[in-house]
């Protein structure tokens, strides 16, 4: 039979049997070993467990175990528990768009049924213990049987009720790589909770109750423990926390990046555009970064019930969340150089240490906790209340400060350095020293080598550190109303390819902004009247070559804030000081303290580090001394 001829013979329509329409429901809700093992796992922590304990055999498919300590069920609700819509979550018909807590359509348990052996086992806290077993959607009787406090779920036989789906999963390796993934980021939404996960017996998962940053250095590693800041931001309606980490620690993929909202661990593609957006200036293309952050919202203000899986979310005020959290991470990340090195971590003293700080939810927040930062101070004692290009504002009472660097020491044109020429390199220990130290040599006409306080080398590349200063002096400027520029002598006539020509001169209104004035000189020709005034007196055709390539990379859709970091990027690359050039001591000690004064000097304009650090453990490991 064709499928053309199928289809003409399936007319009549009917209702489906309850068995079927339940396998069928079931399908949306349990895809996979690792999402019967999420919802199970939060079903134990909607009960107020303090402990979980999770086995796997055969990937999850043969066998899943979850065990907890929570408050358990009695009879009735046991009969109930596994019948479709059933839940205690909801009392009434408002709570579902005010929803706090991980469970709330009642399907899981049923659609688990559907398509295995299901047993659930459990006793109150205050009463006896009762099971009940249900068998590819036919249910067994509730019987006494003897377990302590708390509930067991045990799932046999994952799918064989639906042969068709199980050929679809992956090897039980995989299969239960995922389930590990699912309790993982459970884990970090739960820190005060112990998890316990086996896979065929040998421990996967092992979770001793902690706190926020002791769960976060458990799961992410001592490195990512000192290769991070702490990110805060509170407004009347939000308070972010967490972890961020430092630009030059990132990874191949965006795996690493755990979001937890309303302790709900989600994978929302507004938050992780946030994230991209706040990393954008600082990281490599290709590279993704590290975080751990925690948001706290009212549950009115946030819609969970969009995704099956409860992955994605809507908020109310979507641009304002997106502002609050690029404005928190970028205000994190605008440290200098090595400053991130002196204090990374939450501090054990915050409120992102104490377990109970999640269980506010959806109150109302404490009258100092509402900060509503409109300004931020800078080393130099000066403030800046504007906003940087690009940024969204956050809705929240509160305006996100720009990049402003204090005024630099070291941001002149190659050969034009303020500094004596005899000025010794700062002495060890001085209350000048920063975290970068003390200048020691300048390797390769390229490379400054340095000696922190606490006896770690620098190496730093002086063109990459010295991008990132003149970046972001001209980010200063150009928030400011436009960055200086300084009239050339005798106008420059730079000869280039006709498209190119056409290109910058579509964009001369724009390119007046930075600085750069130009105007069109003929076909193929631009004649330049200005430069900016940060760059010196560089050449002006490999700077106009430079930002026409890059206006061509840009479509019309790009936002003209993008486009115009973008050339910022391009003319610091230009006025910065050369691989090649030698450097004296106090050319070298005033790059290191300029670094450590500069927001994001930690990697330069295309995301690659300015500087490395190797410590008494690093050398120690390459000399093959541990």
């Amino acid at each position: 039979m064709t499928f053309t001829s199928l289809l003409a013979t399936s007319q009549a329509i009917r209702r489906l049997p309850p068995t079927t329409a339940d396998r069928i429901a079931a399908g949306e809700v349990v895809e996979r070993p690792a999402a019967a093992v999420k919802e199970l796992v939060e079903n134990a922590l909607d009960a107020g467990a303090r402990r979980v304990t999770v086995a796997l055999e055969g990937g999850g498919t043969d066998r899943i175990l979850v065990e907890d300590d929570g408050a358990g069920m009695s009879p009735a609700d046991l009969a109930l528990c596994i019948e479709r819509h059933a839940t205690s979550k909801l009392p009434d018909e408002a709570t579902l768009f005010r929803i706090a807590t991980l469970g709330f359509r009642g399907e899981a348990l049923p659609s688990i049924g559907a398509v295995s052996r299901l047993t659930i086992t459990t006793r109150p806290r205050d009463g006896e213990a009762h099971a009940i077993a249900v068998e590819a959607g036919r249910v067994g009787e509730v019987m006494p049987a003897a377990a302590p406090p708390g509930t067991r779920v045990e799932v046999r036989d994952l799918f064989f009720a639906t042969p068709a789906r199980r050929k679809f999963l992956k090897t039980p390796g995989t299969e239960a790589a995922h389930a590990v993934e699912a309790v993982r980021r459970l884990a970090f939404a739960w820190p005060e909770v112990g998890f316990h996960v086996t896979v065929d017996g040998r421990t996967a998962l092992d979770l001793p109750p902690a706190d926020r940053a002791g769960r976060a250095g458990a799961l992410l590693g001592r490195d990512f423990a000192t290769a991070s800041v702490p990110v805060e931001g509170s407004w009347p309606d939000l308070v972010l926390e967490g972890l961020a980490g430092l630009p030059t620690h990132h990874r191949a993929t965006a795996a690493e990046q755990h979001l937890v909202v309303n302790r709900r661990p989600v994978r929302d593609p507004l938050l992780r555009a946030a994230l991209r957006v706040a990393y954008r200036d600082v990281l490599a293309a290709g590279r993704h970064p590290v975080a751990a952050l925690f948001l706290e919202i009212p549950p009115e203000a946030v819609d969970v019930n969009v995704h099956p899986m409860k992955t994605e979310l809507r908020f109310r005020d979507a641009s304002g969340v997106r502002g609050a959290m690029i404005a928190s991470l970028r205000r994190a990340l605008g440290t200098g150089a090595g400053v991130g090195l002196a204090r990374t971590g939450w501090d054990s003293s915050s409120t992102a240490a104490d377990p109970a700080w999640p269980s506010r939810a959806g109150q109302p927040l404490p009258q100092e906790e509402i900060q509503g930062e409109a300004s931020v101070t800078w080393p130099d004692g000066t403030e800046t209340p504007t906003r940087a290009p690009g940024f969204a504002e956050p809705g929240f009472a509160f305006t996100a400060p720009a990049p402003r660097p204090v005024q630099p020491r070291f941001a002149l044109p190659p050969g034009a350095l303020s500094v004596p020429a005899e000025a010794p390199p700062l002495p060890s220990g001085s209350a000048a020293e920063g975290p970068l130290g003390r200048p020691l040599a300048q390797l390769l006409d390229t490379y400054v080598l340095a000696e922190a306080p606490d006896g770690a080398l620098i190496l730093v590349d002086q063109h990459a550190a010295h991008e990132r200063l003149t970046h972001e002096r001209l980010s200063a400027q150009l928030v400011a109303g436009g960055v200086r520029s300084q009239p050339l002598l005798l106008p420059a006539v730079v000869d280039m390819p006709a498209a190119d020509a056409l290109r910058l001169a579509g964009r001369a209104e724009d390119l007046a902004r930075l600085g750069l004035e130009i105007e069109p000189f003929g076909p193929g020709a631009i004649l330049v009247r200005a430069l900016p005034a940060l760059l010196g007196t560089p050449e002006p055709g490999p700077i106009l070559a430079d930002i026409a390539a890059e206006l061509a990379d840009w479509e019309e859709s790009t936002a003209l804030e993008r486009r115009l970091d973008a050339a910022v990027a391009r003319l610091a690359c230009h006025g910065s000081v050369r691989a090649g050039r030698r450097l004296n001591p106090a050319e070298m000690a005033a790059l290191l303290r300029e670094m450590e004064a500069t927001p994001r000097a930690a990697t330069c304009s295309h995301g690659r580090p300015t500087f490395l650090r190797l410590g008494a453990g690093d050398l120690a490991r390459m000399f093959g001394r541990t």
